[in-house]
Formats: structure tokens, C-alpha cells, sequence
């Protein structure tokens, strides 16, 4: 059965992902052994009022927080509400309105800022995939780390990536004509999320400390804390596995290797047949079936685009 997301998504996010025979695809939360919710509940998730809560904001706050409002998912929204009306947060936003008002051009496209959330909703999560910036070249960056919109080629790092899997699973078929649209693994549980959801057109990096880090962070914080079956995560570099240093490593799997990219990938990525290890471990925490298919050799028009 394939995952659905919201009735609220855009049309093109709601497509679904073929099943491969040969990897196992798993579709839905993962099934929680008896007696462990996969995921808990907070009181202040279960009483939250989204309506309640925007009429409460001010005007500033309501005209700053639009994009959160109309296209963060809503699984999300009552674990990073407190971090969106922060003034670090606030003030984010007001430079990001400065950033598009001067003329600057800004990446992912703002409604693409969040699909990470919509493609991944937080009661689907059952691997973590940690980027740091996004592409800042045209058409690539949409939102999910490592992932670039076709007829855009994989970048380096991505292609590296296809090499581990490949290890890992030689059945492993990369998208046609050298793509790098990683929508499938989203629409599958795998939360491909970058630590700075932003960048300026050709200038890496620019939107750092400007307040990303804390909002990211939270949504790290809120699957270590929610996903109380357990879930997976990938961190690839330092960076990554900075960010992952709370979490609970007895109830979560935590996978570390250098980065994929080609100026550290020769340092023992190829090697550290971490999809398989993922794969391993969903089977022996939740059962056959609760494996992440790998596999995206899939119609782009299945695959959200």
C-alpha cells in the first residue's frame, strides 16, 4: 500500500512510488514491536489548535510566518511552533524578506523550502539523511538534501552515493539519464533534511547563522524524541554527525562514515555499506517489510515531478 500524504499537497507531490521486486519497499510507518508506539504524542501536539494558534500570533508574525503557515506539513507544526515565533526565527525571516525584496535570488523556490515536511511527514519517519546547505545553482535544490530536479544531472556527491547502494544492492538501478531526484526515498520515510534550508543564488553558504540551525535542529530533536520505536540515522561528516550528538543511541541506530563527496568520499565511504546496515536493522527492530527500497529507476511523473 502506498504511503499518502495530505490532501493539502500539490498535485505533483502526491504522486506514488512503483514498488522494485528485488528491494524489498516498505510503505508506511514502520510497524512497532508489541507494546512500543512508534511514535508518542506530546499533550501539546494532541491539544494543538492551528487555527487557534495563528489567530494568536500579530500581524508581523503572521505576514512573516506565511510560508510556515500555508506549506510546513502539519505533523510538524505543533513540535517547531515554539521555535517559529522565536525572535532568532522571526528575525530569519525578516532577512530573508530583505534577501527576495532587494532582488537577490534565493533557493530552493519558497514553496519548496519545506517539502521536506510534506513528503516526510513526522509520523512516517524511519531514517534520517543529514545535508548541510542547499544546491545554489539553478534548478536544483528542492528541498531535500542531495536530491536535484531532472534534466539536472546528480551532482558528485550523489553519484558517490549510487556507488555505496550499488555495493550494497547490485540490483540498484539510479534514475534514468543520470538523475538525481531523491523524491522517492522521501515518500518512503527516509527525512532528507539539510542543517540551512536556504542559500543566495551562487554564494554557499550565505544564509548560515542566520537562524536555520535552530529550527533543523528542532526537527532532529522532535524525531530522536517522537519515533519511539526507534529509527535510523545516516550522518555522513562531521557536521552531520555534530548535530546527532543527543541523540539516544540505544533506542535509535546511528550510522557514521565520512562525507560522500569526492574530496573525502575515498576515505572509507564506499565501504561503509551504511543501506545496508539501515535495511538490516529495520528488519531485525520492526520486522520483514519495514525495509527501505532504494531503488529510483521510477516514471518522474511517479516520482512527484
Amino acid at each position: 500500500m502506498s504511503l499518502k500524504r495530505k490532501a493539502a499537497e500539490v498535485a505533483t507531490d502526491a504522486k506514488k512510488v512503483k514498488p522494485n521486486a528485488s528491494i524489498t519497499s516498505f510503505f508506511g510507518a514502520p510497524k512497532p514491536k508489541p507494546g512500543a508506539p512508534a511514535a508518542a504524542t506530546s499533550t501539546a501536539a494532541a491539544n494543538f489548535d492551528k487555527d487557534v494558534w495563528i489567530s494568536k500570533l500579530s500581524e508581523e508574525q503572521k505576514d512573516l510566518l506565511k510560508l510556515e503557515i500555508e506549506t510546513l506539513d502539519d505533523s510538524w507544526l505543533p513540535h517547531l511552533k515554539d521555535v517559529l515565533v522565536s525572535d532568532r526565527f522571526l528575525e530569519l525571516k525578516r532577512f530573508l524578506k530583505k534577501e527576495l525584496a532587494s532582488g537577490q535570488t534565493v533557493y530552493p523556490p519558497m514553496k519548496d523550502v519545506y517539502s521536506w515536511s510534506r513528503h516526510t511527514p513526522l509520523n512516517t519517519v524511519k531514517a534520517v539523511v543529514l545535508g548541510q546547505d542547499p544546491y545554489h545553482g539553478p534548478n536544483q535544490a528542492h528541498g531535500l538534501c542531495f536530491s536535484v530536479r531532472p534534466p539536472t544531472p546528480a551532482p558528485p556527491s550523489l553519484k558517490n552515493i549510487y556507488t555505496a547502494i550499488k555495493k550494497d544492492y547490485p540490483e540498484f538501478e539510479s534514475p534514468p539519464k543520470n538523475g538525481g531526484l531523491l523524491t522517492p526515498w522521501a515518500d518512503r520515510g527516509v527525512l532528507l533534511l539539510n542543517t540551512c534550508l536556504t542559500v543566495r543564488r551562487g554564494d554557499a553558504n550565505s544564509h548560515q547563522g542566520k537562524g536555520w540551525e535552530q529550527l533543523t535542529q528542532k526537527v532532529i530533536d522532535t524525531v530522536a524524541k517522537t519515533r519511539t520505536g526507534g529509527v535510523v540515522f545516516l550522518a555522513w561528516g562531521k557536521p552531520a554527525q555534530d548535530r546527532i550528538k543527543a541523540v539516544n543511541g540505544e533506542r535509535h541506530h546511528i550510522l557514521k562514515s565520512v562525507h560522500p563527496s569526492p574530496l573525502s568520499a575515498s576515505r572509507g565511504w564506499f565501504d561503509c555499506h551504511h543501506f545496508k546496515k539501515c535495511n538490516d536493522w529495520l528488519v531485525q527492530r520492526y520486522g520483514a517489510g519495514s525495509e527501505i527500497d532504494w531503488n529510483l529507476n521510477v516514471d518522474p511523473e511517479e516520482a512527484g515531478v
